[in-house]
């Protein structure tokens, strides 16, 4: 039974519904993501990937200009901001109908990118990495994502444990989640941030209990996109992990997730479009 009653998220006045599942459109903006690092990191391949993004059903796009990969060197809240920001106000004044979020975990980049035009917040560290990070979204008022990782990007897949991966994960977003709603946050997102501090075995018992999370109340966000409890599974890397992808996008859409984080938003779109036809959410044509 889900706790869920909020059918909408507002971003900055504009209404999203997620009473059906929803797209985010991944648009990594720097050189070593683990995917697709370099390849829109200049503003014309933005534009470019953008526009082809929400010419496919992207709801949002996730703008991320640092690398979070397992491994990746963390850079300074100033050095993203320079790479940040002259991108979302291009993007913004392209695309001024289109919902962006800023995926960071520096407060400060977090605050500028509002400024500059994004409408969500999106941090792999629901506020562990940088303490201002909760009053600026309380300051902002715009939606929330919150993504539970283990560690940073350097230690988090050296030997992840849990008593219980799942109700950890729970329990470690209760206390998050009453303090913002006390501080009025209106708009939040759960992540339980798959591959981030988390074995193989974690992120298969995530997935197939996925639906637990709906206890909180809250949107649940998935993105499994080519990462490697995908590619472990299937043998292949990255570049090859895309119909590996749609299965694990479909069975998370089974088991209660209302947004889908991907770097191939056409696939995921058809995955949206065949759960929403089997749970009869769409009229017969």
């Amino acid at each position: 039974m889900t706790l869920q009653t909020k059918k909408y998220i507002n971003c900055k006045g504009r209404l999203i519904s997620i009473e059906k599942p929803i797209v985010m459109g991944i648009l990594n903006i720097t050189a070593d993501s683990f995917f697709d690092g370099g390849k829109h990191n200049r503003l014309d391949a933005a534009i470019f990937q953008t526009e082809k993004m929400l010419q496919e059903g992207a709801t949002i796009i996730d703008i991320g200009a640092q690398s979070t990969r397992p491994g990746a060197d963390i850079i300074e809240a100033e050095k993203e901001l320079a790479v940040a920001i002259p991108i979302i106000e291009a993007l913004v004044k392209q695309f001024p109908q289109a919902v962006f979020s800023i995926d960071t975990f520096h407060a400060q980049v977090a605050k500028q990118a509002v400024l500059a035009g994004v409408s969500i917040i999106n941090d792999v560290s629901a506020g562990d990495d940088d303490v201002d990070m909760f009053n600026v979204v309380v300051e902002c008022k715009v939606p929330y994502i919150m993504m539970h990782k283990q560690g940073n990007s350097k230690t988090m897949q050296l030997k992840p444990t849990y008593s219980n991966v799942v109700l950890d994960i729970i329990d470690y977003f209760v206390p998050k989640i009453n303090y913002l709603r006390q501080q009025g946050v209106a708009d939040l997102i759960v992540d339980p941030g798959f591959g981030f501090g988390k074995n193989l075995a974690h992120n298969y018992e995530l997935l197939n209990k996925l639906k637990q999370f709906e206890i909180l109340g809250l949107p649940i966000l998935a993105g499994m996109s080519r990462k490697k409890m995908i590619q472990k599974v299937i043998n292949e890397e990255a570049a090859n992990a895309l119909n590996g992808t749609t299965v694990a996008n479909t069975i998370a859409l089974m088991h209660g997730a209302n947004i889908l984080r991907v770097h191939d938003v056409k696939e995921a779109m058809e995955c949206v479009n065949i759960y929403n036809r089997l749970m009869g959410q769409e009229a017969d044509n």
